[in-house]
This record gives C-alpha cells, structure tokens and sequence, in this order.
C-alpha cells in the first residue's frame, strides 16, 4: 500500500519558508544538515511509494534529541528514499558514520568460524525486506508473509508464532519479563529454539524495520551464539528470496534499514557485564570510545546501569562487516574484565589503556 502524500501536495501551496521547521532547539543529526535551501530543493520529491522530505524528517521534527546522545532525526520509509533524497541522507550517514562517503563500500561476512571466541555478545541486526517496505509503510500484506515464512522454519529454528492481537496478557508479560517484547510493543513473530527453554532464537516482525533477528543466551558461549545468529539469519534470508522478496542490501549502504544509524550490519552485539571499578575509573569513557564500543543499561538505550551491570556493544554498523564488528566486542569486553581485575586489587591499568582502533 503506498504512501498517503495527499498531505504534501496540499503543503506546496505554501511558500517552502512557511514551511520549514524551527530545528534552532533540537540536538540531532538531521537539524545539523537539513537547510532552507535544502529544505526547498527536497520538498516536492517523492519516492515511488510516495514517502515525501516531511516524512523522512517528521521524527526529528517531533523530538528534539536526546540530551546525552545525538540522534539521528530522521528515517527512510523504502529503499528509495536514500537515493531520492540523498543530499539530506549522504551528509548525514557521514556525519553518523564516521566520515563514510558516498563513494565508500560497506562489507558483510556472515561467516561465524571468522569469529575468535572469547565473550558472549548476544547479536541482534534488523533486516528489511525487498518487495515490502520498513515498517512505515508495512501493512497486513507483508505481515503475512513474514509469518509463513517464519513458521516454514525447521530444526534449531522451529518455534511458536505470536501474533500480538492474539497474544493473553499473561503471554505478553512473559515475552517482555523475558526481554523478547518492547514495553510499547510493535506486532511481532518469536521463533524459539526447541533445544532449551532459553527462548534463544527470536524474530521481531514490524518492530522497527520489518524484520528482526535476535540470537541470545546466558553464559560465556559467544560462538554458538553467533553461530545461531549467522545460520538462522541465511535460513530466513534463503526462503524470503524464494518468495521473491530478498532483504535490501547495495554494495554502499549494506543491509537498508529504516533508520540511517542501522545502515551496514544492522547489528549491535552486546554483553551485560559488570564493572563496578572500571566504570568509575576517569578514562572508562575514552576506554569504550578507543575500543569502538558504546554502554547502556540492560534495559535498553535509555536506561542506567544496575548494579555496575552494563550492556557493552560495538558502536559500528557501516563500513566493516558482522565478524569484524562482533570481534572488537569479543576482544574489547575480554580486555575491559581484565581491568576489572586490576583495579580490584588496587593496581593500575594505565599501561593498559588501548589505541584507537
């Protein structure tokens, strides 16, 4: 189902001036680029499913920022929108990535024995689809063909569909006590691995993007746990492209997903560790930045540690591949436990802090 752009032809009656948002408060990427000007070149585009500037731009328009953490404000609707409107996205996933050019190729390995094992991140990328849309413009249709396909799985990856209007509230309380379900859930499909009652194997469906794939376990099995995120993410990759419906991907932006920050790998690997010296040590900060890593709460991207107890995950998404971006995970948490140790028997790391990967 398209796009309803009514909106925007009914908006170039006005002037693009009487148009343009007030970003003068507002602490995201998309406030740096977006000008009047640009504003002006952009506004009468529109993809071929009819997602227009005012929609790529709404989100940061309706939230300023976050105050310790510069978004991103904006997001793509399909896969068009990073070409019809790539003079506001290119400057941004610069800006985000860390210098990635328009020019520059992103690489993708999902080859789980390039991984050297030494920690346990759990691996959780989004995947949108050829042929549907991200989850702006989603719609029953590609629901549904999410569901077939994800109930077409066998094996390791075999599990029970939740439909979210079908689900008890008990069911749903014990998928978000669980981690599986978002306190303000989106429709989802979770397939579970029918070896264990860990819930190891899970697919959100319209949570962000159309798909995610999330592989997850306790304990120090970082190997398997990628294993199962590679393998499981190709099985469900292979019965899409049957279906005629491959995930988005270009040798420039990887994997297309809704939010620009996602682009690459689309994969964020984290490892709930605590590190109750480390984290109070003056360099803990410019230890995570050297290392590439970034720190959350094991609640989510808005929430504080518990306990000392942090979720550590590689701040990368384009421009190296999931193998490459897991191992500084692997070899970043292994390095920070060893500090850990240091500084719990009173001894210095200062020999030990790592250049700038």
């Amino acid at each position: 189902m398209p796009f309803s752009n009514t909106h925007n032809k009914f908006k170039l009656n006005f002037k693009s001036e009487e148009e343009y948002p007030d970003l003068s408060k507002h602490n995201n990427h998309m406030a740096k680029v977006l000008t009047p000007d640009l504003y002006k070149k952009l506004r009468d585009k529109e993809t071929p499913s009819g997602f227009t500037l005012d929609d790529v731009i709404q989100t940061g328009v309706d939230n300023p920022g976050h105050p310790f953490i510069m978004t991103v404000g904006c997001v793509a609707g399909d896969e068009e929108s990073y070409t019809v409107f790539k003079d506001l996205f290119d400057p941004i996933i610069q800006d985000r990535h860390g210098g990635y050019k328009p020019t520059d190729k992103h690489k993708t390995d999902l080859n789980h024995e390039n991984l050297k094992v030494g920690s346990q991140p759990a691996a959780g990328p989004g995947r949108g689809q050829r042929g549907g849309r991200d989850r702006h413009g989603e719609g029953e249709t590609g629901r549904g063909e999410a569901e077939r396909a994800l109930n077409s799985l066998t094996g390791e990856f075999k599990g029970k569909y939740y439909p979210l209007k079908g689900m008890t509230e008990q069911e749903q309380q014990q998928l978000i006590d669980d981690h599986f379900l978002p306190l303000t859930p989106w429709p989802l499909a979770a397939s579970h691995s029918r070896h264990n009652d860990n819930k190891s194997f899970l697919v959100w469906v319209n949570e962000e993007d159309h798909l995610r794939v999330i592989s997850m376990e306790k304990g120090g099995n970082m190997k398997e746990v990628f294993r199962r995120f590679c393998v499981g993410l190709q099985k469900i990759e292979e019965i899409f492209k049957k279906a005629g419906h491959p995930f988005m991907w270009n040798e420039h932006l990887g994997y297309v997903l809704t939010c620009p920050s996602n682009l690459g790998t689309g994969l964020r690997g984290g490892v709930h560790v605590k590190l109750p010296h480390l984290s109070k040590h003056a360099k803990f900060e410019e230890i995570l930045t050297r290392l590439r890593l970034q720190k959350r709460g094991t609640g989510g991207v808005d929430t504080a540690a518990v306990g000392s107890v942090f979720d550590i995950s590689n701040a990368d998404r384009l421009g190296s591949s999931e193998v490459e971006q897991v191992q500084l995970v692997v070899d970043g948490v292994k390095l920070m436990v060893e500090m850990e140790k240091k500084l719990e028997k009173g001894q210095s790391i200062d020999d030990m802090i790592p250049a700038q990967k």
